[in-house]
This record gives structure tokens, sequence and C-alpha cells, in this order.
């Protein structure tokens, strides 16, 4: 990747995520990034394929993380829940880039969606993963029922509520029989 294009992501990145997408223009990306507009629009067409860069970059770093955390089944799943549960309750936190994105492009069809939905789609068949490798009898339903956890784990956290957060994580974990 060329520097140029990288700050262009790390700038559209910081915004995106602390601005919301659609009150960031790419004037101001270009700017804070101290490139051209031509360097820009040689690395994008248009914002929205920055967009779906930058979710695709976010969807990179956070598979990483969550697939290194250690051991397998169960154990493993209450170690993604600490990790997600300690960033969410980090200093500027602001919910889940992921649904962030997906309230400012409610067109399910839109290439930002896609991308909204392969994550989606990979935190539940990472969950039904470990489920199935700890044995549990209810896997599918369990997978869904933590991929709706962790989303509320990225609201409560983006409203800065972390009692919310370590009780939901506590409780579901728990009622799945995870811990």
């Amino acid at each position: 990747m060329s520097e140029a294009r990288e700050r262009l992501l790390d700038t559209a990145t910081r915004l995106f995520y602390a601005e919301g997408i659609h009150t960031v223009g790419i004037d101001r990306i270009i700017a804070e990034a101290g490139i051209a507009k031509a360097t820009f629009y040689r690395h994008f067409k248009t914002k929205e394929d920055l967009v779906v860069a930058y979710l695709i970059r976010e969807y990179g770093r956070q598979r990483e993380t969550l697939e290194a955390i250690p051991g397998s089944g169960a154990e493993s799943i209450v170690g993604i829940f600490e990790r997600l549960g300690e960033l969410s309750r980090g200093p500027g936190f602001r919910g889940c880039p992921f649904l962030n994105a997906a309230v400012e492009f409610p067109n399910s069809d839109h290439a930002v969606r896609k991308v909204v939905d392969e994550y989606r789609a990979w935190f539940r068949d990472l969950m039904a993963q470990r489920l199935r490798a700890a044995g549990h009898p209810q896997v599918e339903d369990a997978a869904r029922a933590l991929l709706l956890t962790r989303d509320g784990v990225t609201i409560s956290g983006g409203v800065g509520d972390a009692e919310t957060v370590r009780v939901g994580i506590r409780t579901a974990l728990s009622q799945w029989g995870i811990r």
C-alpha cells in the first residue's frame, strides 16, 4: 500500500470513527492527510470506495485481534468477550464501526452494508466454531445470541455504560453455559 493511501485510510479511520461517515467530507480528509485531490482520486474513485476500504481494514484488524485470543472452545469465547469488554470501556470508544456505518447506510444492497454483513457473519461463524469445539448443544442459537451480545457490548460501551457491558457479558455467557 502506498504511503499516500495509508495516510488517507488512517485519516479517514480517525475521522469516520470519531465524527461519523456522512459528517466528514472528502476535502477535509484530503487536507488532514496532507495529499493532493488528484492523489485521493487515484486511490479511490468515490467517498464510498474510501468507506468500504476503511471498513475492510477495520474488519482485518478485528479479525486478527479476536482470532489471536488463546484457548479453544468456551475458554476462547470468554477471552474474546473479555477483550471486547476492555475495548468498549477504553478511552475514545465510540461504538462499533460496522454498526455505526450500518446506521448511516440503511440500504442493505449498498457496498458498505455488504462489508458490515460480512463482518457480522464472520463473528457469528467464529462463535459457532468455538461453540462446536466446546461441544455446545445449541451452536446456531448460541452463536446468534453471542453476536447480539457483541452488538450490545459495543452500543453500551459507546455510550459509556461500563456496568451494563460487564453485566451483559456475564449474563450472556452464563445463559448459554459458557464460563
